[in-house]
């Protein structure tokens, strides 16, 4: 089954990573080698380098190697929107570095490149495996064929609304529950005289994501249906994206169609907007930019018979490339990113959820609202998952070459939203009747 893993992935694959190696620029991984003092070097590839993240990993870094004085890491940091293009060309040019964070929507592309190193036998030798928590560590391994493990998550996310108590409390709106209340809210905190808009969407790079998150979090539905088809393009979904699409430029800034992540935050912390979708792991942007007044969580809405939906899988780790010559060394590192005490500064600071256990217990995780909400949400009874196909080699593929641009083009007009939804869900049906065809053998 894996050689057929590997046969697929190339086929869905090899051809986009050959063109972007060829026009990327090339960071040399040269840390294969002993490092000029005798140490050894261990690259490093951050998958969301800045500036409110980049300094605590230097400070990691620089602790890590005090306790390993053998071991040199080189720290490189990827900016996020060219990051799975840089690891795509290096995995093309066979020139990866020792260990990178890896977001969980790459493991299947990857893994059928055969880039990873499987860890299980590092893991079950770690004096700290058990603190991990084991739903967290079964999903990694449920993300891909084999079943085997090529992450060790050290944070998790959660899809909330960030918006401003402050305004809302002001102009006399309740902060929304439902789906309705939402759309009321979005209008009703729309102040084009003082260029205040409700909401931004975000309509550059990664639409794909809040889209996706968005659409199932209204509707409730799986991804697939009892025949195996996707659900992307179901009634529903035209639904939501009619009223979610149909607040651009009149209730969102006209540049939402450009806009990515940082950008949509940096609407929301200047002011210019007053409530967004995105995640926990914003928390740090808002606390630096806002006063405590200024922002709050809130759940994303519930669907129609009361659950609040969420997807599966999001949660970032560390992976280890098979071309490594300093497997121990970089299991170190990982297993030091991954720890209590780097899971606490490391969650602390960007404001996400720990998979270590032990980290949950610290007071820091007690005084954050946002992470109060998450772990609130969590033990609700009418907290669940849908389960997007993270397994498909090209899942991550079709979203930003496929979802992205059509989010764009169904805003400016180009497309209808029917269109756009059946091209989404055509992509991914044809994947994964590929996959079932020569991967799980089932036709």
């Amino acid at each position: 089954m894996y050689k057929k893993l590997a046969a697929l992935g190339l086929i869905l694959g090899l051809s986009v990573s050959l063109i972007l190696a060829g026009c990327g620029q090339r960071t040399s991984t040269d840390g294969q080698k002993k490092a000029e003092d005798g140490k050894v070097n261990i690259v490093f590839w951050d998958e969301n380098a800045g500036p409110d993240r980049t300094p605590y990993y230097q400070e990691l870094i620089k602790k890590f190697e005090a306790e390993n004085p053998a071991i040199h890491v080189e720290y490189v940091g990827l900016p996020k929107n060219s990051a799975k293009q840089k690891m795509d060309a290096a995995i093309a040019a066979n020139d990866m570095p020792d260990v990178s964070a890896t977001q969980t929507s790459w493991l299947g592309d990857f893994v059928a490149r055969g880039a990873l190193l499987d860890l299980e036998p590092f893991f079950a030798k770690w004096a700290e495996k058990d603190k991990i928590n084991p739903k967290v560590i079964q999903s990694a391994r449920d993300m891909v064929p084999d079943k085997k493990l090529y992450q060790i998550p050290n944070t998790m996310n959660m899809e909330i609304l960030w918006y401003r108590p402050d305004r809302f409390q002001e102009k006399g709106v309740k902060p929304p529950e439902t789906w309705d209340e939402f759309f009321a809210a979005v209008a009703q905190m729309t102040d084009k005289d003082k260029n205040q808009y409700g909401f931004s969407i975000r309509g550059g790079d990664g639409a794909s994501f809040q889209l996706q998150r968005m659409m199932y979090a209204y509707s409730g539905l799986p991804f697939f249906d009892d025949n195996g088809k996707c659900t992307i393009n179901d009634p529903r979904h035209v639904e939501f994206l009619k009223k979610y699409l149909g607040l651009y430029k009149t209730y969102t800034p006209v540049s939402d169609v450009t806009n990515g992540y940082k950008e949509m935050v940096a609407g929301f912390d200047s002011g210019a907007v007053n409530m967004i979708q995105h995640n926990i792991g914003s928390y740090s942007e808002h606390h630096k930019a806002l006063k405590a007044d200024q922002y709050a969580p809130l759940p994303l809405p519930k669907t129609a018979d009361g659950r609040y939906m969420q997807e599966a899988g999001n949660s970032i780790g560390y992976s280890i490339y098979k071309t490594t010559k300093h497997p121990a060394e970089a299991w170190k590192l990982v297993s030091f990113f991954c720890s209590a005490s780097s899971q606490s500064y490391w969650n602390g600071h960007i404001g996400q959820i720990p998979t270590n256990m032990d980290s949950l217990k610290e007071p820091w995780t007690q005084d954050k609202p946002h992470l109060q909400l998450a772990l609130r949400l969590m033990s609700d009874p009418k907290f669940t998952y849908y389960n997007p196909p993270l397994y498909l080699p090209d899942y991550r593929s079709i979203l930003d070459q496929i979802v992205d641009p059509g989010v764009q083009s169904v805003m400016t007009g180009k497309i209808t939203m029917e269109r756009f939804l059946n091209q989404w869900a055509a992509a991914i049906n044809t994947s994964k009747e590929k996959y079932d065809t020569y991967v799980a053998g089932k036709k």
